[in-house]
């Protein structure tokens, strides 16, 4: 594929970078905003599992639990069908005020849930309506926050703004980790299964109303602009369809690392070592936080190197070094020892900060501007649908079944599909965003 480049540009004055710094952040909120909501629910599982399905047998009720985590990504290709094609045709700051204000009403709401001893199974129903909204506004809130920042981005900056952007999506998994370390210690665990895992859903709904005002103070990148004057579509989801079907199927094979590897860290690792190993929450908390400052340090790095050498490069690295740890990651944490889940998550933390620091630029890249939001939503929508929520799922069935080292599997399946897939795949480093996917899907 053949590369163009920006033309060369003067330094950005002050008030240009300033302003730069705001959209930066107008992006990043709405990412911190979505992924603090699914992390929340990640952690709560433990305690939905014992107080929204009565008194089923504990792997019942975790499956369970973990089912109705999958139910809300069934949601997200709906919602980035929806919301992608109308940040395209009516903006992207429209639509993301709209996803930051749904996200933040449904977070909310999880807090005020009775649970099973109160309204039988009429909990766990209202969980599952609230984990459907919660998947059907962020399916609109990733792509498009993406898709305003890659479009933001000053040329030769994209990879490090989107790795910012990734960065602050890590925060929630950091705060939260050590905030519900020091919660249960402050009110003690009692209280904490009784009423204060409320709490974090509460904050939830807080940090979007923050967000909401934020974003309100934004307008729409020049790049998506000028791309809406010069080519008209008037359907951007049909011309994804038609004309991007390539990177379509691309992004949704570059996908499978990056879901399956984070999911299955942060919320089947973390599960799996309190109800089954018996490790104490406090510990699998901060293992959990340690694997996640490895990654939001690690994808900053990452990010810079992308710009720097390609994305291809960390990719190919991320998806060999996934592929070969998962089993020695599930061997340490099946030890039960503080050191061995410690260092398991951060073997497993280390694939994912390779892959993600090239993966996610690269699946902006590869569509062009006009129909970027539609043809992202609609593939992170059914890559995340279909990896994403199954794979604490399948892990947990994989461990019951079949030993609890099974699991592993499912990373070295993955690491071996993306290496297949990104013989094919471009290097986008260097490509215009307006030309680059026009020239990879007519080949």
């Amino acid at each position: 594929m053949s590369q163009s480049t920006a033309p060369t540009s003067t330094l950005p004055t002050f008030e240009q970078r300033k302003r730069a710094r705001r959209r930066l952040l107008g992006g990043a909120v709405g990412t911190f905003v979505e992924w603090y909501d699914f992390l929340i629910y990640g952690l709560t599982v433990p305690v939905f599992a014992a107080q929204f399905f009565g008194d089923s047998n504990p792997t019942v009720a975790l499956l369970s639990t973990f089912a109705i985590f999958g139910v809300g990504f069934l949601a997200r290709p709906l919602g980035g069908i929806m919301f992608g094609y109308l940040g395209d045709r009516i903006g992207r700051i429209k639509v993301l005020a709209i996803t930051i204000l749904l996200m933040g009403v449904a977070t909310g709401l999880i807090g005020f849930l009775p649970i099973y001893a109160s309204v039988g199974m009429l909990a766990p129903l209202l969980l599952l309506v609230l984990r459907l909204i919660q998947g059907f506004s962020t399916g609109g809130e990733h792509s498009g926050a993406l898709s305003f920042v890659v479009e933001s981005a000053p040329q030769g900056r994209r990879g490090y703004w989107i790795a910012i952007v990734y960065s602050v999506s890590i925060l929630p998994g950091v705060l939260l980790g050590f905030g519900l370390i020091g919660l249960r210690s402050w009110i003690g665990e009692d209280a904490y299964l009784e009423w204060g895992w409320r709490l974090p859903f509460f904050l939830g709904a807080i940090l979007a109303v923050i967000g909401l005002w934020l974003r309100m103070r934004l307008r729409d990148p020049e790049e998506f602009t000028r791309a809406q004057e010069e080519e008209g579509v008037t359907n951007p989801l049909k011309a994804a369809i038609t004309k991007e079907w390539r990177s379509l199927l691309v992004v949704l094979v570059i996908l499978i690392p990056n879901l399956a590897g984070y999911y299955f860290l942060v919320t089947y690792m973390y599960s799996y070592a309190i109800t089954t190993v018996g490790v104490d929450p406090n510990i699998a908390l901060l293992s959990n936080t340690i694997a996640s400052i490895v990654i939001m340090v690690g994808s900053l790095f990452g990010g810079k190197l992308a710009d720097r050498i390609g994305r291809k490069p960390l990719m190919i690295t991320g998806a060999i070094w996934m592929a070969v740890s998962a089993f020695p990651a599930l061997h340490l944490l099946s030890s039960g020892t503080t050191a061995g889940v410690i260092f398991a998550q951060i073997l497993v933390a280390v694939g994912v900060m390779f892959y993600v620091s090239g993966a996610v630029v690269t699946m902006l890249e590869l569509f062009r501007t006009s129909s970027r939001y539609s043809a992202h939503g609609l593939s992170y929508g059914l890559g995340t649908a279909i990896f994403g929520g199954a794979t604490p799922f399948v892990a947990t069935a994989l461990a019951s079944s079949m030993g609890p080292i099974a699991p592993a599997i499912i990373l070295v399946i993955a690491g071996a599909l993306s290496l297949a897939v990104l013989i094919f795949t471009p290097e986008t480093r260097d490509v215009s965003l307006s030309e680059g996917a026009v020239q990879f899907n007519a080949e």
